[in-house]
């Protein structure tokens, strides 16, 4: 009887294998669809413009779950077959642009932000469908456009002249493994040496934690050379300005240690034949910072002595979708979370609806919110402060990854979403 379950149990896995590949190989072509967009506007009005399509010679991404959304994040795209309307694939995004109408600036300005997103390549026309949307979950911008593969105006890109690169952990297949790339900025030609073992540094950090060290096998890590004109990278506040590979720089917002880029296109352009999915950004600087952006890039500095953690902290955001559980005593940021909405990061809640979070992980008989002196007692609860605001919002332990910089670990609840999501692209 136990034999003839197996078996049943077999055959089921098998079937769903193959009902997974066959409809990857119903739509899909093994190569990527490049979308570079334009998110424009100001606080009361945005928009969204394409700036152009690409293709690339592999498909890296997964080839399962394709209609389904690994988390909600700011912003959705959804694939349809042209023909008959049936979403074929759907992916989840945030982006910079949406963090700079939160400022000052955008009531004034109106400014444009480049965001590049990839997507399996369609064997037909396909409707395409992005949409914005607010810290209430509202729609801010969308656009719906029309790709045809066999347009002559999409680039081929990858084909020649493909960057220097070293696998830093090879454990199979892009096709059955999350293909993450490391690129250098700020790094001259002669200081690639350099480069390549703190990227192999960042590889380690990463897989000293828990998930990723457990699940490590579903990883490809590759180090691409991406060479700069200048050393290090720019420092507005100090009036040091670099040329560098990406235009990378401190002060985002003018928040002295928020390190982006805007070029998001030059960043997927030096990637162009490798194969990849999530992106780290390595600054040769020992100036101390970093950004994460969910479903973009992870960029940290590589010479701080907190690079370890801290390129594990961004990761966790950009990979992960995962907020900031720190906060400030007595400050109120509800204009990035609102509190009568729930936000759509794994690890932070509001309590509008904590089921659907870490409500089934707390022993019972923990106190609700739990009290931050009993942290020694309740290793998962409900703490309050995360996610900037001392008040209204919540996180699971007291202490994360995702909190500081010395605590080694991620706490229960990251590390239960990391593992899901890691899942989500690699398990049919």
């Amino acid at each position: 009887m136990k034999r003839r379950k197996l078996l049943l149990t077999l055959a089921l896995l098998l079937l769903c294998a193959g009902a997974n590949a066959q409809t990857f190989d119903t739509y899909f072509e093994d190569k990527t669809l490049r979308v570079d967009y334009l998110f424009t506007g100001d606080a009361s009005q945005q928009a969204i413009c394409v700036d152009g399509l690409s293709a690339l010679p592999r498909w890296a991404g997964r080839r399962h779950h394709l209609d389904e959304l690994p988390l909600a994040g700011n912003g959705q795209i959804t694939m349809r077959d042209a023909r008959d309307s049936t979403v074929i694939y759907r992916t989840s995004f945030s982006s910079l642009f949406q963090e700079w109408l939160s400022t000052d600036e955008a009531r004034t300005t109106t400014r444009g932000f480049e965001n590049t997103f990839l997507m399996p390549w369609p064997k037909q026309p396909v409707l395409v469908e992005i949409t914005l949307r607010d810290p209430h979950q509202a729609v801010q911008a969308t656009l719906q456009h029309r790709i045809d593969p066999q347009d002559i105006l999409i680039q081929r890109k990858g084909l020649s002249h493909i960057a220097p690169h070293k696998y830093l952990l090879k454990s199979g297949t892009a096709d059955r493994c999350i293909d993450v790339a490391i690129l250098a900025e700020g790094y001259t030609e002669e200081e690639m040496d350099v480069f390549y073992r703190d990227a192999q540094t960042a590889c380690e950090s990463l897989f000293g934690h828990e998930p990723f060290r457990s699940m490590k096998e579903r990883f490809n890590v590759v180090a691409v050379a991406s060479p700069s004109e200048d050393s290090g990278v720019s420092i507005p506040r100090l009036g040091q300005w670099r040329s560098t590979a990406f235009h990378s720089h401190f002060s985002t917002f003018y928040s002295d240690r928020y390190l982006t880029t805007s070029r998001l296109k030059d960043l997927h352009d030096a990637l162009a034949g490798i194969d990849y999915e999530h992106i780290i950004v390595l600054a040769n600087t020992d100036e101390y910072g970093g950004g994460g952006i969910y479903n973009s890039y992870t960029l940290t500095t590589a010479h701080h002595e907190n690079f370890r953690p801290v390129v594990v902290h961004e990761f966790g955001h950009s990979f992960g979708g995962l907020a900031d559980e720190y906060f400030y005593e007595e400050d109120l940021m509800n204009d990035t979370y609102p509190t009568d909405v729930e936000p759509w990061e794994p690890n932070i809640t509001t309590r509008v609806d904590f089921a659907s979070k870490w409500q089934d992980m707390i022993p019972e008989g923990t106190p609700l919110p739990t009290p931050a002196e009993g942290f020694n007692d309740y290793k998962t609860g409900l703490y309050e402060g995360a996610a900037y605001s001392f008040k209204g919002l919540y996180r699971g332990s007291y202490n994360c990854r995702m909190r500081t910089n010395d605590y080694p670990a991620f706490c229960p609840v990251c590390q239960r979403a990391l593992r899901r999501l890691i899942g989500f692209y690699t398990q049919p």
